[in-house]
This record gives structure tokens, sequence and C-alpha cells, in this order.
């Protein structure tokens, strides 16, 4: 029960950010420049059972626009890699590509690779993907220092 709470709690984040009012003129999102902080989420169902797996880990993650680099550290290594690389734009998505991961890594560690829907408002970032219904993974993320 709990971790369907956490689920829907999660859900609900990022549907209510969706019907917040916006512009009319509906301009991108500005692009994350900075250092946030926050946490990674993973909610994971197992469709055997019907069961969901959550794991969460704080981390910072730093945005350099001058040259399109991230750099992920302070994350709980067995849950989310600390690593680093460069991000593309294109609203509504932002994409990773993460220069420590290696395609024949076995384990399980998360790396922010890939595409993504975001949302950012200048102080709040909120990255998410889903995979069907059985994966929903996000960072939500606030900004720290510019």
């Amino acid at each position: 029960m709990r971790h369907k709470l956490l689920y829907l709690s999660f859900l609900l984040v990022i549907v209510t950010t969706g019907c917040l009012k916006t512009s009319s003129n509906n301009q991108p999102a500005p692009t994350p420049s900075g250092t946030f902080s926050g946490q990674y989420k993973r909610f994971h169902r197992h469709t055997s059972v019907g069961a969901w797996d959550t794991v969460k880990t704080n981390l910072t993650v730093k945005f350099s626009t001058t040259d399109n680099t991230y750099t992920i550290t302070g994350a709980t290594t067995s849950i989310h890699a600390n690593s680093y690389g460069t991000f593309t734009m294109n609203w509504p998505y932002i994409g990773f590509t993460d220069q420590t991961y290696s395609s024949s890594d076995t384990s399980k560690v998360a790396h922010l690779l890939g595409y993504y829907n975001y949302n950012y408002d200048g102080t709040n970032l909120t990255i998410y993907a889903s995979s069907a219904d059985t994966l929903l993974l996000g960072y939500t993320l606030k900004k720290v220092t510019n």
C-alpha cells in the first residue's frame, strides 16, 4: 500500500504540473543552468505479482550551459551512478549522453542517459520518463546556486 501511495503521489506531481496555468504563447521552458539538489526515484511494477519496488536517493546535478554539460554527485552509488556527460534541449524533451555509461555494464545502477520529459520554472526542475505501465522514474530537483 505504501508503494502505491508513493507512486500515486509522484504521478500526481507530474499530472498537476501539466495542469498549471501557462502563458498563452506556450514558450519552451528555460534551459537549466547551475546546481540543483533533490531526489531520484524509480518505481517498478512486477507484472507477475503486481507488487511495486521503489528506490530513491538524494543527489546533486550541476548544469553548465556554456558547453551543455552536466555532472551528478552525491548519489547512493548502489542506486544511481555519479556521472557526467552532455545534454541537449528539444522542449518538452531533454536528452542526456552519459560519458561514464558502458553498454557492457550489467549492474542495475541508474545512469542519466537518454531522452526524458522535463518541466522547469527557473527554480524547480522535474525530469521524468516511463515505460509502459511497469516503470516510472524521475528526478525532482530544486535550484540551489547559479
